[in-house]
């Protein structure tokens, strides 16, 4: 298994020509974003924050994405008992960094509001808070919510991934197993997400990236025998040369992992999403079978855009190994797994 370069110390991400100083991973934010340091044109620039909330039941998801020529805000509200799901995605046109994400996940707000929708995403009292509320989204009736997270572990998973083109990155953030409180309300019904229950992750993601890719990302947080735990899994698009994604998270802590590999069942020439999956890893630290409940799939076809996405949620049952050469196994632990192949 070949070396990974972990960062240490903090630095500006890009050097003077817009490619990255310092390609490899960090357990913290270290390396420093600044919009005005890259290089590429607004049209080309994408940034990102993702929370999914969910307690193996039911499942949130909210986004605000600025991806230079095309901004995304969504909210999925996901019932895995019942195993449906809807996802509202309203685009806007050449938003072209005027939606003012913030160039650190740690503090500043992420925020819109257009007609017949609004998202929040802020720091107060040491916790992340998201409020949300978006008009005829399930039929006639609106869904809204407000949602407290806390306990962010001390260490996250970051990674600096250069493309093989001058000028083009990937920055990017995953802060899992937060604890989650608050509520949603879906036209009528009211439902209460309480800490113990629910947990939440973060995908917080800046970058330049090039104008085709398919991704494959896996993350999962809650408890494993009463210890926060999860993990986050990533491969398919820049090069890893310095370093993977691949994480576990143990009682606030990373363990890291080499390559991994998702085997996806085939079907009649074609991916079999719903047929279960396993995973390995090329340290053999990381195997899981996975039984699949629901696939968020979406296909969007815009002349130069083009997106299609498969987001399977369903249970991971197998064995994990953290860094000690402790072997914990895992059963019915609940998390997702995606493939999206992206033109944009």
């Amino acid at each position: 298994m070949r070396q990974q370069h972990e960062i240490f110390s903090g630095a500006p991400l890009l050097d003077e020509n817009g490619n990255l100083r310092e390609p490899g991973w960090a357990r913290k934010l270290l390396p420093q974003y600044h919009r005005a340091d890259i290089k590429a044109g607004a049209m080309r620039i994408k940034e990102w924050d993702y929370y999914l909330i969910t307690d193996g039941h039911i499942g949130l998801a909210l986004t605000i994405a600025d991806n230079g020529y095309m901004g995304l805000d969504s909210i999925s509200f996901l019932d895995f008992d019942e195993r449906w799901q809807i996802t509202k995605s309203p685009m806007r046109i050449m938003p072209m960094g005027k939606t003012k994400l913030p160039e650190s996940s740690a503090e500043g707000a992420t925020e819109i509001s257009r007609g017949g929708y609004a998202m929040a995403f802020y720091h107060e009292d040491d916790a992340r808070k998201l409020s949300f509320h978006m008009d005829k989204f399930r039929g006639k009736e609106a869904i809204e919510g407000f949602v407290c997270l806390t306990d962010a572990p001390a260490q996250s998973m970051v990674i600096a991934t250069p493309f093989d083109k001058p000028g083009h990155f990937y920055y990017n953030q995953k802060i899992n197993c937060m604890r989650a409180e608050g509520w949603v309300k879906l036209g009528e019904t009211r439902i209460e997400l309480t800490p113990d229950r629910f947990f939440a992750v973060l995908d917080w993601g800046r970058g330049v990236w090039t104008y085709e890719n398919t991704w494959y990302w896996s993350s999962a947080s809650g408890e494993l025998d009463g210890v926060p735990f999860g993990w986050n899994l990533g491969y398919g698009f820049g090069n890893t040369e310095a370093a993977t994604e691949n994480v576990l998270f143990y009682d606030g802590r990373i363990h890291k992992l080499g390559e991994a590999a998702f085997n996806i069942p085939m079907k009649d020439g074609k991916e079999d999403f719903m047929a279960p999956w396993t995973f390995t890893s090329d340290d053999n630290r990381f195997y899981m079978e996975f039984t699949p409940v629901l696939d968020r799939s979406a296909y969007t076809s815009l002349g130069i855009i083009k997106s299609d996405q498969h987001q399977v949620f369903g249970r991971f049952t197998g064995r994990i190994t953290l860094d000690d050469g402790t072997v914990l196994p895992v059963k019915d632990f609940f998390g997702f797994a995606e493939k999206v192949v992206n033109k944009w």
